[in-house]
């Protein structure tokens, strides 16, 4: 089962987070095979950290659960909220096949929260050099949809949303996003 994560930086954990991104690292090491693409989000300056996202293949809802809770930022503070849900990969890659590779262009983490009949389930037509990771977001057991969430490369925030069928989601996020793990 494949699950996104984004766990959103409180303001003014900065420090924190700092201080804590070997053990963040190391943490992650630990789940290497089971990674499909992981970065963090910039705020509106494109360099402050706002968040970190990552999308994993994990064995059940519970073990999702322990990996975003038990991240050494989010038991020390760092994060001042987390955003789990079930997530499937429609385009079956990891971030690290994208053929666009870590440079070049602008990256983006797009949210779309769903609000009633589900879309954007297949990949966007003449988008898929641009994507990333895409797919929707959904309940534990699969069943329901809440949304879709995509890494998308774009020019600017708003050209980075139009992945997303716009008027069928209560809100579209789009946060600065790079490829993450050790340098």
């Amino acid at each position: 089962m494949e699950f996104l994560c984004y766990h959103r930086d409180r303001p003014g954990s900065l420090p924190l987070r700092q201080e804590l991104l070997e053990a963040h690292w190391s943490y992650m090491d630990g789940y290497e095979k089971e990674l499909i693409a992981r970065g963090p989000t910039f705020g509106e300056d494109g360099r402050t950290p706002s968040g970190s996202v990552h999308i994993v293949d994990l064995p059940d809802p519970a073990a999702a659960r322990r990996f975003a809770f038990d991240e050494p930022g989010y038991q020390a503070g760092v994060y001042r909220d987390v955003l789990l849900r079930r997530w499937r990969n429609v385009l079956g890659r990891t971030m690290w096949d994208f053929p666009g590779g870590r440079t070049g262009g602008h990256r983006y983490l797009v949210l779309g929260l769903g609000a009633g009949e589900a879309v954007d389930l297949d990949v966007p037509t003449g988008r898929e050099g641009d994507l990333i990771a895409y797919g929707p977001l959904l309940s534990d057991d699969g069943a329901a949809w809440l949304g879709t969430a995509a890494l998308v490369r774009a020019a600017d925030p708003a050209t980075a949303r139009t992945v997303l069928t716009g008027d069928h989601y209560a809100s579209v996020e789009a946060h600065d996003w790079q490829f993450g793990g050790r340098r």
